[in-house]
């Protein structure tokens, strides 16, 4: 394996001529968020107290349905889209950002939102027990939206089940990765935001290269054993 120097050092050669691609991507995903999840929070808000809007009770339905279908049944894909999108730039040189967020996203859709379905179940209901369980098994599915993309003959539980494998052992090293980012995070904040625009396709490509080292690491281990 790598060092997390070396991953971003990837990351940015992948990059590199790339970035306006990556930076339309990250913009259209986080703005099919918004819209799924905006109403809904205003919704929230009001619920809470916290702003003195008045809710129309239909405003308000349209706002949660939009929030329990939208998000399974179209952002999540996306992000599943977008993080292959990165790693086809890593492992492919192919930069077609915006067509590989929709094309891997949505092909064999139903699939893929079960498998995204799953693990996001999953993770929430270790994190119910506790922070730290729920952590660990975030980085335990972590690998799950590529291998969903990499082998379409595998079920969501399958898909599951073999990140699993492939990240014992890992899962510190991908928290490690992610934590070193902080510090670019906290100036993507001091930016309003904008910064997260090159922040995030940054991030996915570094995680695309440490996925394709665990990966071969474990071919390898697979083919030894």
């Amino acid at each position: 394996m790598r060092t997390n120097q070396e991953y971003k050092g990837m990351a940015l050669a992948a990059l590199k001529g790339n970035w306006a691609p990556f930076v339309v991507a990250t913009i259209i995903m986080m703005a099919f968020i918004y819209v799924i999840m905006g109403p809904y929070t205003v919704v929230y808000q009001a619920s809470l107290g916290m702003n003195s809007l008045s809710i129309a009770p239909i405003f308000a339905w349209t706002a949660i349905a939009m929030y329990l279908l939208g998000l399974p049944l179209l952002a999540m894909p996306l992000v599943l889209g977008y993080g292959y999108a990165s790693n086809r730039l890593v492992a492919e040189g192919d930069n077609r950002a915006v067509g590989n967020l929709f094309r891997d996203g949505f092909g064999s859709w139903g699939r893929k939102v079960w498998g995204m379905f799953l693990m996001t179940l999953f993770t929430t209901l270790w994190s119910l027990l506790l922070i730290i369980p729920g952590c660990i098994k975030y980085y335990a599915y972590a690998l799950t939206p590529y291998i969903l993309i990499d082998n379409p003959e595998l079920s969501a539980n399958q898909a599951i089940n073999l990140s699993i494998k492939m990240m014992k052992g890992h899962k510190l090293d991908l928290f490690i990765l992610h934590l070193s980012f902080i510090g670019w995070f906290f100036l993507s904040i001091f930016t309003l935001g904008i910064g997260l625009l090159w922040l995030m396709p940054y991030m996915m490509a570094a995680q695309a290269a440490f996925y394709q080292d665990v990966k071969k690491e474990y071919n390898q281990y697979i083919i030894h054993n």
